[in-house]
């Protein structure tokens, strides 16, 4: 007999029980006037390479690649945005904050 895993399942003797998954809750994109940004350089990983590292974006996936999109075309370089990070190739510190600003976000520079 093999030797089943079973995760997430539920037993019940109710047969007018409903199990309903958790679903995952998309966050709403806050308006550019309450997200606060920080915008760092970072090398870790990246084989010494430089990288102008955003985080604290609060929202939707296709906001924060929209921004992303914004921010790699003013700078003419490229770059990528997930898990609620926009990573821009190279050391672009000071200009992304100038754009993030006039956009209307709060952004501060964060780390050396």
């Amino acid at each position: 007999m093999k030797n089943k895993k079973r995760v997430n399942v539920v037993y019940s003797t109710n047969p007018d029980y409903d199990y309903s998954f958790d679903s995952e809750e998309v966050e709403e994109t806050l308006d550019p006037k309450f997200q606060d940004l920080r915008v760092s350089l970072d090398r870790k990983q990246r084989k010494g390479k430089s990288v102008t590292l955003i985080t604290g974006f609060i929202g939707e996936d296709d906001d924060l690649k929209d921004l992303a999109k914004m921010l790699k075309s003013k700078c003419g370089v490229g770059g990528s945005a997930k898990e609620g990070e926009i990573i821009i190739q190279g050391d672009h510190r000071k200009k992304v904050i100038e754009l993030l600003k006039f956009a209307g976000y709060k952004a501060k520079q964060s780390g050396g």
